[in-house]
C-alpha cells in the first residue's frame, strides 16, 4: 500500500531509499511558479541519524516491512538494553544507538513495543508519556521568571527536562516521551 506525501504525520513510517523511515516533521510549501515541496525531516530507524529532505508533493512511498511486538524491559547490561517478549518470555538486546532518545524514559517492567524491520529488532516505541521521579533540580525562588519561569530537572532514569518552578525534587512527573518535556507534576 502506497503512502502519499499529503498523508505525512508525525510518526509515520516510510520505506525510502531501500531503508524504513520515521517522519518526525512535516511542511508542506508552495512557492509562486514552481511545484509544491513538502520539508520533512526524517529519522533512519536502522542508525537512528536524523536527515532533512525536500519531496514533491504527491510522491508516493512504501510501507515498510515493520512488526511490532509488545515486550517489558528488564535492565540494562552495559550499554545494552534487554527486553523480553510478553508471549514467549524470550529476550532480544537492544544497543542505546538502536534506542535513540528512548533510553532516557526506560524504566525497569515497563512495556514498550519493539520494532522488527525484516525480522530484526531495530528499536522501541514506548508509550506517549511516562511518570518518572525528579532526583535532581535546583530550589525554584519565587519571583523567579528571568529563566522563563522552568528549570532543569534530573529524572530518575538519567534525562533532563525542562520543569516549572515549583516542582521539587522527589516529585513524580509525567513526561511526553515524544517531544522529552514536561507534561504535569503526577504527585
Amino acid at each position: 500500500m502506497s503512502i502519499s506525501t499529503s498523508e505525512f504525520r508525525r510518526g509515520l513510517k516510510i520505506e525510502w531509499e531501500g531503508k524504513p523511515y520515521e517522519v518526525l516533521e512535516y511542511q508542506h510549501s508552495k512557492v509562486a511558479k514552481g511545484q509544491a515541496t513538502v520539508r520533512t525531516k526524517l529519522r533512519d530507524l536502522l542508525t537512528g541519524r536524523v536527515l532533512e529532505v525536500n519531496f514533491r508533493s504527491g510522491d508516493t512511498f512504501e510501507r515498510p516491512d515493520l512488526e511490532e511486538r509488545e515486550m517489558q524491559y528488564l535492565y540494562r547490561e552495559g550499554e545494552r538494553y534487554v527486553f523480553m517478549d510478553l508471549e514467549d518470555y524470550d529476550q532480544v538486546y537492544l544497543d542505546k544507538d538502536q534506542l535513540g532518545e528512548a533510553w532516557k524514559f526506560l524504566q525497569e517492567n515497563i512495556n514498550v513495543y519493539v520494532l522488527y524491520y525484516r525480522g530484526k529488532p531495530i528499536g522501541v516505541e514506548l508509550p506517549k508519556t511516562v511518570e518518572l521521579r525528579v532526583v535532581e533540580t535546583e530550589p525554584g525562588v519565587r519571583g523567579d521568571t528571568v529563566s522563563g519561569g522552568s528549570k532543569p530537572a534530573k529524572l530518575e532514569t538519567g534525562a533532563v527536562v525542562q520543569v516549572p518552578l515549583f516542582v521539587n525534587e522527589g516529585d513524580v512527573i509525567r513526561v511526553d516521551t515524544r517531544t522529552g518535556s514536561y507534561v504535569e507534576r503526577v504527585s
